[in-house]
């Protein structure tokens, strides 16, 4: 399954002329397989011992090029590091108040949600997020 993701996502690259060099491909390999929605520092700590000479900015530059391209997309939250999630499908999450931990969540997205902001703010609303928070079952065991 991931194998067939990494493919279509270089696929992507050399259609949008990106140069696909080992550093970029093992970035890309390590969000396809992380469930934890790495931070750029999580990437780096996790191929610094695969790429000695890799540096946290080659990693935050090969995500700002995923990013524009499409392929990952960028959470913030509050004043914590952006993390980074290659599942850009429509999608919200589930985050623990007390390890950080990140997990998709599957909901019909609430297209309504953003029709009724419209009528009522007169804005022209671009996307919405929901987050939902609460306690991991790990951390709920270890309490």
């Amino acid at each position: 399954m991931s194998e067939h993701k990494l493919q279509e996502a270089l696929d992507t690259l050399k259609g949008s002329n990106v140069r696909i060099t080992p550093q970029r491909h093992a970035v890309l390999e390590y969000l396809i397989n992380a469930m934890i929605h790495p931070t750029a520092d999580d990437i780096y700590k996790a191929l610094e011992g695969k790429f000695p000479n890799m540096s946290v900015a080659t990693v935050y530059n090969n995500l700002r090029v995923f990013k524009e391209i499409g392929l990952v997309r960028e959470l913030t939250y509050g004043d914590s590091s952006s993390r980074f999630d290659f599942n850009t499908t429509e999608h919200y999450h589930v985050i623990c108040d007390h390890c950080g931990k990140i997990v998709d969540f599957h909901y019909p997205s609430l297209d309504e949600v953003e029709s009724l902001a419209e009528q009522v703010t007169g804005f022209e609303v671009r996307n919405h997020r929901m987050e939902v928070y609460g306690t991991c079952s790990d951390c709920k065991t270890s309490h």
